[in-house]
């Protein structure tokens, strides 16, 4: 949302996933600071600062009226969601025990999202995560990073899965989990369970009591895979846009005008494609495949980045 001016007096606490509040090092490096301060996040229906909880303090210790400010309009669950995720993102760094009790936090106000959902948004790992929910399965699925909902159980997926590894080895981890609804990691578990001679189904798992989703046959034509695969897209790009943490930074608005880019509809791909004259044909076709290898290896980069830390990530604050 656009930047305003809000008046301090109108502000009312903030949404911050510190247990020891405010740092004074960190506030009295604000004050000293020369240049223009980045805007503070609010939340519009509270008025309680999502992030700058600092740059809040040191402008009411410069005698400041008003700061400049951007609004969110989510709920208070998600507002302390998008507080953890920006303290993480940059700034003072957030302690383990902060990230730890805002996990928990997450976990309470979210419990339909994954282990993986929860750990990217606190900057703790999903092994974590999975400690501090312990045992409990509330419902039957739950939401992943991607935004695709899975069962918790995922007994007939895994063996699913197992099957398309061991009938092509040469599917990826994300073709074999588009085709299974899981997720590409739990994909790779099930290829390395199968490498180490184990079975693809975790000791003590129980039976899945969900239908997986049919897959298409293949007397189904491309055409309607294609629209499915269209529908897919556009969903998640538009979950995409409606995050804050992209199209509220620089670099996440750059993300997803790249990404709309690619989002047309098969049938656009298709008059495209007959309309490339001839002449450019191979050309066309070189610069279409090295740009599909830089996304690649942008989604391996990131995918490791994100499911390849064992340990607790850095994390950074207002």
């Amino acid at each position: 949302m656009p930047i305003v001016e809000v008046d301090l007096e109108r502000l009312s606490g903030a949404f911050s996933p510190r247990i020891a509040g405010e740092n004074p090092e960190h506030l009295e490096a604000l004050l000293s600071a020369q240049g223009q301060i980045p805007p503070i996040l609010v939340h519009f229906p509270s008025m309680r600062v999502i992030d700058g909880l600092h740059r809040l303090s040191a402008a009411r210790l410069r005698g400041q009226r008003t700061i400049a400010a951007r609004f969110f309009e989510g709920s208070e669950a998600d507002a302390f969601v998008l507080a953890v995720r920006m303290n993480i993102e940059h700034g003072l760094p957030l302690t383990l025990a902060d990230r730890r009790r805002a996990a928990r936090r997450i976990i309470g106000s979210h419990p339909e999202w994954s282990d993986r959902m929860v750990a990217s948004a606190a900057g703790v790992s999903a092994g974590t995560v999975a400690d501090l929910r312990g045992s409990r399965m509330e419902g039957e699925a739950r939401i992943g990073r991607d935004g695709r909902v899975r069962p918790l159980d995922g007994t007939a997926e895994r063996r699913q899965a197992a099957e398309l590894i061991r009938s092509d080895p040469t599917l990826s981890l994300r073709q074999i989990a588009r085709k299974v609804g899981l997720s590409p990691e739990t994909v790779r578990d099930v290829r390395g369970r199968l490498e180490r001679g184990e079975s693809p189904i975790p000791a003590g798992r129980r039976r899945s009591h969900i239908q997986p989703v049919p897959q298409p046959s293949a007397g189904d034509s491309g055409r309607a895979f294609r629209l499915a695969e269209d529908q897919d897209r556009l969903a998640m790009l538009n979950r995409l846009k409606a995050d804050p943490a992209l199209r509220l930074t620089e670099t996440g608005r750059s993300l997803l005008r790249l990404l709309a880019v690619h989002a047309i509809p098969g049938q656009d791909w298709d008059r495209i494609l007959m309309n490339v004259p001839p002449r450019w044909g191979s050309n066309v076709s070189d610069l279409a495949r090295a740009h599909a290898a830089i996304w690649t290896e942008f989604a391996d980069r990131l995918e490791g980045r994100l499911t390849g830390v064992t340990g607790e990530p850095a994390a950074a604050t207002s």
